[in-house]
């Protein structure tokens, strides 16, 4: 059945709304971190939205060289945000986009051979390092919570206030609706809150008045690349995962849709997703992989039509070129961002115990990859001085729960059964 164009349109604009929180909050909340002034935060925001629909678009299409060819909204990856935030405090900003464009073209020449290496992760250990993200990012979120560390009002019953009524709003919403309405929960949540915040006060429009309604994108706009070996092996692991966690959302698309994939789709898909992460680098916006909200998006909807996704890109460009726009997502105050990133990163967090669901745990093998990787994520981060007499160029891949975590789970499923069932095959061949 044919839908009217305004159909086609309104569709887009869900698709849109379902990601667009995920999609502004990574820039809140790396900028933040890394002390970027309004105008830096504003263009960060805006140029991530552009990048977004870019890397929707590479995907959405399918030819000979790349696009898996699905209805998949990309956008900027939670992995990610750790790990940059880390590259950026120890090497400088230059040397996040340095790294996450060695990674993209990492991806891009190896996609073709890309399933032979996903046998580094499994569910024990994709599970695992997804748990660990959520773990991790939780303090975060906590400090936000209580008004952003070194705030004059820090824990104040106002900014608690706010927080935890935004958390019981996103919760109410997931009580009381289905569907769409449930699918912008977080979205709702930040412009309750920013709206509850205005009448105490707490809001400044400045950024919104002072920002231009249209820019040009400028490459390289925090300055020229620099490449260090330690930042570049990290996004290539950030990358990696984000690539196995893009695998499941094409093949329960593929479901969905009743298409089968084959290896030279998914070598496409992962040439796009690396393609958009050099994109990323070289715009300073992010690394991007699939986002999974928008599969539930299409499953409720029942359209399963690319030109749907078309027009979801083609509005996130748009936006991508109105700063006054991305200026307006700049304005959220700390203790409202805090209240909604406990429930984006727990629901990350729980997402990762999903996953670990389908792990044989009878195996004591498989309980102590996961014991050890989430115990070494949350131990760094809790103890972040662990490391603190290691050599300063490989403290960058130590000082980092998500990364420890990571490593500490690929490491220890190469022992247990990578290792393992090459030894067994080679007695078997022996024995015969």
């Amino acid at each position: 059945m044919r839908k009217h164009p305004l159909q086609i349109f309104s569709l887009g604009i869900q698709h849109m709304l379902a990601m667009y929180a995920g999609a502004i909050i990574v820039p809140l909340i790396v900028g933040g971190a890394l002390g970027l002034n309004g105008k830096e935060l504003t263009y960060l925001v805006s140029v991530d939205l552009l990048m977004c629909g870019i890397a929707t678009l590479l995907q959405a299409i399918n030819n000979r060289f790349l696009g898996i060819g699905l209805p998949v909204v990309l956008g900027c990856t939670f992995t990610a945000v750790g790990p940059m935030i880390a590259i950026g405090k120890q090497y400088g900003v230059s040397a996040i986009y340095g790294a996450i464009i060695v990674a993209g073209l990492f991806i891009v020449m190896f996609a073709g051979f890309f399933s032979k290496l996903v046998t580094l992760f499994p569910p024990v250990v994709t599970g695992s390092v997804v748990t660990i993200i959520g773990v991790t990012l939780v303090p975060v979120a906590i400090n936000d919570m209580a008004g952003g560390v070194g705030s004059e009002d820090f824990g104040s019953l106002s900014n608690l206030a706010l927080a935890f009524g935004v958390l019981v709003f996103i919760i109410l919403i997931y009580r009381l609706f289905d569907g769409f309405i449930r699918s912008i929960s977080i979205l709702l949540g930040l412009i309750f809150g920013t709206a509850i915040a205005a009448f105490m006060g707490k809001v400044s429009f400045q950024a919104v008045t002072e920002a231009s309604w249209f820019h040009g994108v400028k490459p390289f706009y925090f300055g020229t690349p620099t490449f260090e070996w330690t930042p570049i092996i990290t996004m290539i692991l950030v990358s990696c995962v984000g690539i196995v966690e893009a695998t499941g959302v094409y093949f329960a698309l593929a479901d969905i849709c009743g298409k089968k994939i084959e290896s030279r789709d998914l070598t496409k898909g992962y040439r796009a997703e690396g393609l958009a992460i050099i994109f990323g680098g070289i715009f300073n916006a992010f690394p991007y992989t699939t986002y999974s909200q928008n599969v539930g998006l299409v499953q409720l909807s029942g359209i399963k039509k690319r030109v749907v996704i078309y027009v979801c890109g083609a509005l996130l460009i748009v936006l991508g070129f109105i700063p006054k726009i991305a200026a307006l997502t700049t304005i959220i105050p700390k203790s409202v961002l805090g209240g909604a990133m406990l429930a984006m990163f727990g629901m990350v967090m729980a997402y990762g115990i999903k996953m670990l669901s389908t792990v044989d745990f009878t195996k004591q093998e498989n309980l102590l990859i996961v014991a050890c990787s989430v115990g070494m994520g949350l131990g760094v981060t809790v103890v972040p001085t662990l490391f603190a007499k290691f050599p300063e160029s490989i403290r960058i891949l130590t000082d980092n729960g998500i990364v420890v975590g990571s490593l500490t789970a690929i490491m220890l499923n190469m022992i247990f059964h990578l290792f393992a069932k090459k030894s067994n095959d080679k007695k078997v061949e022996v024995a015969a």
